[in-house]
């Protein structure tokens, strides 16, 4: 792909192409540049694992105690104090049986906590007597009738219309024995 992008240079200037031989002479760079890298990696490791066989061990290294860090946390020592750390916690860890803490609207729902007055009207309510419960039992009243109508005379269409084909059906079937 030639250098400068689609249209061009800057500035009307033309577009230069890597010749070939650039090319390979910059791979070959690159080959040379990996075969020294790993040469030099594998005498460090045999330097290393030569020291820790005879060192007695008293060496402190940050490879074993570090996590592996994502992104650029590895390259800054960053120091946040309300960063909290995540613990994994064990299954056997977890202590159901213990005192669990409610949050205020679940403390709220818990009967014991109604005013005594509050609670008689949630009795009274639930038995039907206060004027609220009158109204809503009335209303489901209505609904339970309309349902009921709405119900019969859906299964009074139905039959009707099974009616209908089995008449039609009957008439359909003197008409082939008529024509025979």
């Amino acid at each position: 792909m030639p250098k400068g992008g689609k249209k061009g240079g800057h500035k009307g200037r033309m577009r230069t192409y890597t010749s070939p031989e650039e090319i390979d002479a910059q791979m070959k760079e690159e080959k040379e540049r990996k075969k020294k890298e790993e040469e030099e990696g594998a005498a460090v490791n045999d330097n290393q694992s030569e020291d820790k066989l005879t060192g007695s061990g008293s060496e402190d290294s940050d490879d074993e105690g570090s996590e592996k860090r994502k992104g650029v946390e590895g390259l800054i020592e960053i120091e946040n104090p309300n960063r909290v750390a995540q613990k994994a916690k064990k299954v056997t860890d977890i202590e159901l049986e213990g005192p669990k803490q409610l949050s205020r609207r679940e403390s709220y729902l818990i009967p014991s906590h109604y005013s005594p007055s509050c609670y008689r009207y949630m009795k009274m309510h639930l038995a039907g007597k206060t004027d609220q419960a009158k109204a809503d039992l009335a209303r489901l009243a209505i609904i339970k009738k309309q349902r009921e109508e709405a119900a019969r005379k859906k299964e009074e269409e139905r039959k009707a219309k099974e009616a209908t084909q089995a008449a039609a059906a009957a008439t359909k079937g003197l008409h082939t024995l008529s024509l025979k």
